[in-house]
């Protein structure tokens, strides 16, 4: 069996660029799994679905192959990238194809000695450079936070002027028409929350503010 692995690390990314290189070698969009989270761990519902748990079988077989666009897809942590590639490789058998480094291939390879020699001194390569990315926007992120200047403890973008963070909830307009329905039971929070065109979170946490 031939699977595909993809990944993006917030849900608003966009899958499609990998699903179509996947699909090259892929017929099966069913073979394609996909996980929209960090790669800072392997914490992942897909990708453990194809490694398997503590509870869990692993999808992928001896024999089998595992194709990923790119060494980032699979992870970011250095050391955990290298510990999954062996878990694939030796432990449950099955083959690595990263598209965009063919070195990185270890069907290819025919299980030589040279070849696993290669393949692993390359991935040690990538993913220290793939986790020293990582650890270096962090650290960019974290420098940035604190040049803001502070006012009342909540930090202000020196570029914009606006407050970091997500903005504050705002009530509707017809709030208190509907909460008041909601409160007598005329409405379910459900059709409340329809009629407000309001998150099940951001309506709770809103009607907190409000009886307070």
């Amino acid at each position: 069996m031939t699977y595909g692995y993809c990944r993006v690390s917030s849900a608003d990314q966009n899958l499609d660029r990998q699903y179509a290189q996947l699909r090259e070698y892929i017929d099966d969009d069913k073979l394609i799994l996909a996980d929209r989270q960090s790669g800072k761990d392997f914490n992942r519902l897909y990708y453990n679905l194809l490694v398997g748990t503590d509870d869990t079988a692993p999808l992928l077989r001896r024999g089998d192959l595992l194709i990923i666009c790119s060494l980032d897809r699979l992870g970011r942590n250095y050391t955990e990238v290298q510990a999954q590639w062996r878990k694939i490789t030796q432990e449950i058998g099955a083959d690595i194809q990263v598209l965009d480094m063919p070195l990185l291939n270890t069907k290819g390879n025919d299980n030589s000695l040279d070849g696993r020699f290669v393949s692993e001194l390359v991935l040690q390569i990538l993913s220290y450079v793939a986790e020293k990315e990582r650890l270096s926007i962090k650290a960019r992120q974290m420098q940035g936070l604190d040049c803001m200047r502070v006012v009342d403890g909540k930090r202000y973008s020196n570029k914009t002027g606006r407050p970091s963070g997500r903005p504050p909830a705002v009530y509707p307009q017809n709030w208190a028409e509907v909460y008041e329905q909601w409160k007598r039971g005329d409405i379910t929070a459900l059709t409340a929350r329809e009629m407000l065109a309001l998150k099940k979170s951001t309506f709770y946490k809103l009607a907190s503010q409000y009886e307070e």
